[in-house]
């Protein structure tokens, strides 16, 4: 019996960092408006290189089991030494890896991370296999497990409606936080899907995307989203913060001040951090929780949320710093101030 499963995408990646990335503005050609810009036909030498794993389904996995879940991951990689690399590394984090899939028609996923020296970044990504999940080679029915965590499953539908059967057949919980890809579905072809989740992550433009409600408009948003979910839906908004609903409580909480070296891994730190202590929350308040102990359990969520992603963005790759056992973070961090609207 694991007490999660976290399924996802499952990546190599290498992060470059130099001090002639130029970071410009008003680049009305990029989204952002911004663009790390290199000269065009120069050589540029990197100041350091990291090699590790990332993925939402693996990041999330090292964070269940550093926090003492017994932890199950499942991705697709293939038959090459980048597989067997992110492999070797999750079976060294204690994570059950023997249910994944490995295809040898394709390489494994691989992102190439451009990181600026004010730390943010701009990442190259090659889906490769992530985008080959196969629902047929998904055996969930020998597993048993209290929760399965679904991330990004390369947009395959059926994976992810097989998954949430299984778990509602068998009285699993869920948890949530779906790639693009997933949402690109639409709401119509999901809302039946998401009304058995306990949690359901996802950021501020996903969530207006999704529900087609104007981004300012977070009262909207929320009330739609109560309406579609049973659970808590958690909705990231970057540097402003979080915003988090029970159902009937929505609870406020802005970022601390914290050193940033660079910041891949950030949001699945958040998300798999906020559903481990939702989890373990849950698990020590009694049967018939009262009100109090269930907004208890949503703050001490959020603040260990924050503490996990606001350690990650200290350390290059996505996982280095994400936190182990009892432990907020390689700095004294003043838990995060959570209000309630």
């Amino acid at each position: 019996m694991y007490d999660i499963i976290s399924i996802g995408s499952a990546t190599r990646d290498v992060l470059f960092s130099a001090d002639e990335l130029k970071r410009f503005n008003k680049m009305d050609d990029f989204p952002t408006g911004e663009a790390i810009c290199l000269g065009y036909g120069s050589k540029i030498e990197m100041k350091k290189i990291v090699l590790t794993s990332g993925g939402g389904g693996t990041n999330a996995g090292v964070t269940f089991s550093r926090q003492g879940l017994k932890t199950a991951c499942i991705g697709v990689v293939g038959q090459d030494f980048n597989g067997a690399e992110i492999l070797k590394e999750l079976e060294g984090e204690n994570i059950d890896v023997k249910h994944f899939q490995k295809h040898d028609d394709n390489y494994t996923a691989y992102s190439v991370i451009l990181v600026h020296p004010g730390g943010e970044r701009t990442i190259l990504s090659y889906k490769g296999e992530g985008q080959h999940f196969d629902p047929k080679k998904l055996d969930l029915e020998n597993l048993k497990s209290k929760w399965l965590f679904l991330d990004s499953l390369g947009g395959v539908y059926e994976v992810l409606e097989k998954s949430v059967n299984w778990a509602v057949e068998n009285g699993v919980k869920l948890a949530t936080n779906p790639g693009g890809k997933e949402l690109a579905h639409g709401l119509e072809k999901l809302k039946p899907l998401l009304k058995h989740f306990s949690v359901v992550i996802m950021n501020q433009e996903e969530a207006a995307g999704l529900t087609g409600i104007d981004f300012k408009q977070e009262d909207e948003i929320f009330k739609f989203m109560d309406k579609v979910i049973d659970g808590v839906f958690v909705m990231t908004k970057g540097p402003e913060g979080v915003v988090v609903s029970d159902g009937k409580n929505i609870y406020s909480a802005g970022v601390p001040d914290s050193p940033v070296v660079e910041r891949t891994g950030a949001g699945d730190a958040f998300s798999s951090g906020f559903v481990v202590e939702y989890i373990q929350g849950t698990t020590r308040d009694k049967v018939q929780a009262t009100s109090e102990e269930k907004k208890e359990t949503i703050i001490k969520a959020i603040q260990f949320a924050t503490a996990n992603a606001s350690s990650v963005v200290t350390q290059y790759g996505a996982k280095a710093g994400i936190l182990n056992k009892d432990e907020w973070g390689p700095w004294p961090l003043v838990e995060v101030k959570v209000r309630e609207i």
